[in-house]
């Protein structure tokens, strides 16, 4: 396979990034004849290797690392939350060093060229509350209600991860009947007691 078919099948694919499966279901060439034409691209400077089975193209400008996520779990839904969903609301000015990502599968870090994840689990009761960014299309995101709740309820559990922020700036249009709504949705009750108490301490604060 030569440098021009590959590049041609590229250019259809939208978006900076692209996986090994979605080049080789619209060439209708193997898994394995894609990756070797790939391998040979990213040698020669072309394309550039982001993970196992991620690519992007050399020539892509501004890679943001959020519109990674879609690809990180293709056969799951990831969506960004905790204090990288924060911090794009603007509700925290701190920068995370990894992006953190609510997901309904194991805890674990994925680390790429471009960035780390760190992907938490959470019941799939509790699953819901996100939507596009800003309806681009490009990744999911918790609202800043859900967010908010996602750190608490993993403030709840073993690590205790995001129990504090110091300096917290809440919009004026954070719905506090909605996160009751959600956090209602928690099934262990420990862990929905404490989520209940966190809220009920912050709207009364």
């Amino acid at each position: 396979m030569n440098k021009g078919p590959i590049i041609k099948f590229i250019k259809r694919l939208p978006g900076p990034y692209f996986a090994t499966r979605d080049l080789a279901r619209i060439s209708g060439k193997s898994l394995s004849t894609v990756t070797q034409g790939l391998n040979s691209l990213c040698y020669h400077d072309a394309i550039i290797k982001i993970s196992r089975g991620i690519w992007a193209e050399r020539s892509a400008q501004l890679l943001s690392a959020f519109d990674l996520v879609p690809f990180l779990m293709p056969d799951r839904q990831a969506y960004v939350s905790f204090v990288s969903a924060l911090h794009l609301h603007g509700m925290i000015e701190q920068i995370p060093q990894s992006i953190s990502l609510a997901t309904t599968a194991h805890t674990r870090t994925i680390r790429t060229s471009i960035a780390a994840f760190s992907l938490h689990r959470i019941a799939p009761e509790f699953f819901m509350g996100f939507d596009w960014y800003k309806s681009t299309g490009s990744f999911l995101i918790a609202s800043p209600e859900k967010a908010l709740l996602d750190c608490w309820y993993l403030s709840g559990r073993k690590g205790r991860n995001f129990g504090f922020f110091p300096e917290l700036q809440v919009p004026k249009d954070f719905d506090f009947k909605k996160a009751r709504q959600w956090a209602k949705r928690i099934p262990d009750p420990r862990l929905r007691a404490h989520v209940m108490g966190k809220l009920e301490d912050f709207e009364s604060g």
